[in-house]
């Protein structure tokens, strides 16, 4: 549960009262008790310690990942560019989440525009997702008085094969999320062959950086415009070395294939123990 990210407890401490108690009546000893409680990444594991108090659990990390995208790439990324003309011919740097303040979307916005003398001329930031708290005019407000505006662009929520192409055409995806209980976003553009830029607050962190496919900074300003320079301060060469090992990285550690035969291992399927055995996956 994204609960059990020490984030919720300081952002919303009342809350987390609440839930100390519902832990200690309830959810805590069903986990307890639990023959095993699985977890989607090292990082998710290391952070719920310690986040409730009392009933104590046996841990595990189980690989967590999704689909291979299918369709033909060079459509996909047509699609995307039909249906967004104004980046035919541009370069950018690609936020793909809900737009809400714990992605860091202000961060975002302020790096780049503190970067925008250094940037080439020619790439934009696409800030895409559904606006569920009402976001978006303040953040174009903010880019408007950053100076920035003209190179922000706001498509919205993405679908299907443009949202495939939009990972395909972009330099980059970055993340400088506050919270991440795992980013699945991350993942998929991994199998599109897109480097990643992320927080050390997206959980998946330390397989990116394992992977080599992208860098991982704070989730502060000075991460943020770190990400940034440090992608664009990488030679042509460097930058297609990191998009083969984002490839690399989803098939060893997110490719449904491989996450599904390590959940099987997980629960005893593949050594014959009984399936009604008590697995919980904590995950939002």
């Amino acid at each position: 549960m994204g609960s059990d990210d020490p984030w919720f407890r300081e952002q919303y401490p009342l809350k987390h009262v609440a839930k100390q108690i519902f832990w200690t009546l309830a959810e805590g000893r069903v986990l307890r008790d639990a023959q095993s409680v699985l977890f989607t990444c090292e990082e998710e594991r290391l952070r719920a310690r310690g986040v409730f108090n009392g009933h104590p659990y046996k841990e595990r990390v189980v690989l967590f990942g999704t689909a291979d995208p299918e369709g033909d790439p060079e459509r996909q990324k047509r699609d995307f560019i039909s249906a967004f003309s104004e980046l035919q011919g541009r370069k950018f740097l690609l936020f793909l989440s809900r737009i809400h303040p714990k992605k860091g979307c202000d961060l975002l916005l302020q790096a780049f525009a503190e970067l925008a003398p250094e940037l080439s001329s020619d790439l934009d930031l696409v800030i895409a997702g559904p606006d569920q708290v009402g976001w978006v005019p303040e953040l174009q407000s903010l880019a408007q008085r950053l100076g920035i505006a003209a190179r922000v662009h706001w498509p919205g929520m993405l679908k299907g094969d443009v949202k495939w192409g939009a990972f395909r055409s972009a330099d980059a995806l970055i993340l400088p999320s506050h919270q991440e209980n795992f980013g699945f976003v991350v993942a998929e553009a991994m199998a599109c062959f897109t480097p990643v830029l992320v927080s050390n607050k997206v959980n998946i962190w330390r397989e990116v950086e394992a992977s080599g496919c992208g860098f991982v900074e704070p989730d502060s300003l000075d991460g943020t415009r770190n990400l940034i320079r440090r992608f664009i301060a990488l030679p042509a060469e460097g930058r297609a070395e990191m998009a083969s090992k984002a490839r690399s990285g989803f098939l060893k550690y997110f490719d449904i294939e491989v996450t599904a035969r390590d959940f099987a291992r997980a629960i005893g399927f593949d050594s014959g123990a009984p399936l009604s055995s008590s697995v919980l996956i904590k995950n939002d």
